[in-house]
């Protein structure tokens, strides 16, 4: 039967209500953590094609100033999604859509833009550090970019009747695999286009690069666009799982029931759609200071997520046969992924890797563990 919860029901179906819920919370957090992030972002972006928004500083935090024309263009944003996602599912499929494919599109054209400028003399050095410890680098913050695939499953109870259940299968293995191109070849190409070691200090080194090869300033207006797009769709994908998991915790009783309600006219779950679009808007007066500890918790939060699925899939297997039956290759799978997620999180986690978690991603992810403590206990 199609469940919104994802995470949440595999887990329960199988472990104490306390690893389900923590499951839940814990994903809940590697979803919503992007909006505001994104919220941020888009700020930021627009003041690159209007530099007049870096004006009229309003108030500082961790010593990066946050301007009122970026806290209005993130909350406007912000306030149309919670609009979309309140009247109904299909207007934000719709936005979904055509932001996905206008990013993919205008992807293609400025990387074929580029590609005849450029020379693969411009990627050495391939690393900025020792290759293991570069490696390491970038694979901790590989779950926050690339999360989103289990999201599909999110959406499952409104997908329409003609969606069979082998198309959430295949959707899952697209997300992944495009997701896995789209960010391969966007660091191939910036590093082809434009000797990569000058531009780290640049603010928008992608466009700064493209701009160097062609030679001409229509080559950034496409790429910020693209990124505009992309910024869009991400913070839509992520607000409508967040808030579907954040219903389904409602729903099981695990946080307020009050969360888990369908509205009448719309059907869809207003009351988190209303609760994730208040959330983003009160942490994105946070401003830019939150960009680099968001990315970090949130590569956590969806390793912790991943290895609960698998676990929760291995046990099923175990112990419930009847529920779940796995192949020798399956449970192969199921044992790599749950190794795998838990070394993501043992990244972050342990002091001595490099790239660890700082006092702010251990003040972030407290606070949300104890948000959730607090949301289990006055349910």
């Amino acid at each position: 039967m199609p469940d919104a919860a994802g995470e949440v029901a595999y887990t329960a179906a199988v472990f104490p209500r306390a690893i389900s819920f923590a499951t839940g919370w814990m994903m809940t957090l590697a979803y919503f953590i992007v909006c505001p992030w994104e919220a941020v972002a888009v700020g930021r972006i627009a003041a690159y094609i209007f530099p007049g928004l870096d004006s009229m500083e309003i108030y500082r935090i961790a010593g990066r100033p946050v301007y009122l024309p970026h806290l209005i263009v993130g909350l406007t944003l912000t306030a149309l999604l919670t609009v979309l996602n309140y009247r109904g599912v299909r207007l934000s499929a719709t936005f979904q859509n055509w932001t996905s494919f206008g990013t993919l599109a205008l992807f293609v054209v400025f990387v074929a833009a580029g590609a005849s400028r450029g020379s693969v003399a411009h990627f050495p050095p391939l690393f900025t550090h020792a290759p293991l410890v570069s490696i390491l680098l970038v694979i901790q913050i590989v779950p926050y970019f690339m999360t989103g695939f289990e999201s599909v499953g999110k959406a499952a109870e409104e997908a329409g009747p003609e969606f069979r259940a082998q198309g959430f299968f295949r959707a899952i293995w697209m997300a992944i695999i495009i997701g896995t191109l789209f960010y391969a070849c966007i660091v191939g190409a910036v590093a082809f286009v434009a000797p990569w070691r000058k531009l780290t200090g640049e603010k928008f080194m992608t466009a700064v690069a493209f701009e160097q090869a062609v030679g001409s300033r229509w080559i950034v207006n496409i790429i910020l666009a693209t990124a505009l797009l992309s910024l869009f769709k991400c913070f839509n994908g992520n607000f409508v799982a967040a808030s579907r998991l954040f219903f389904a915790l409602g729903r099981r009783g695990m946080i307020a029931p009050r969360a888990g309600t369908v509205h009448p006219r719309f059907q869809t779950p207003s009351s988190a759609v209303l609760c994730v679009g208040i959330a983003t808007g009160a942490c994105m007066l946070l401003g830019d200071a939150i960009l680099v500890p968001v990315t970090e918790v949130g590569s956590v939060a969806c390793a912790i997520g991943w290895a609960a699925a698998c676990a929760a899939c291995l046990a099923l297997a175990h112990w419930k046969p009847d529920v779940v039956s796995l192949s020798a290759a399956e449970k192969t799978f199921a044992l790599f992924g749950l190794v795998v997620a838990v070394a993501l999180a043992l990244m972050k986690i342990v002091p001595t890797v490099p790239g660890h978690f700082t006092m702010y991603e251990w003040l972030a992810l407290g606070a949300w563990c104890v948000l959730g403590a607090i949301a289990a206990v006055t349910k």
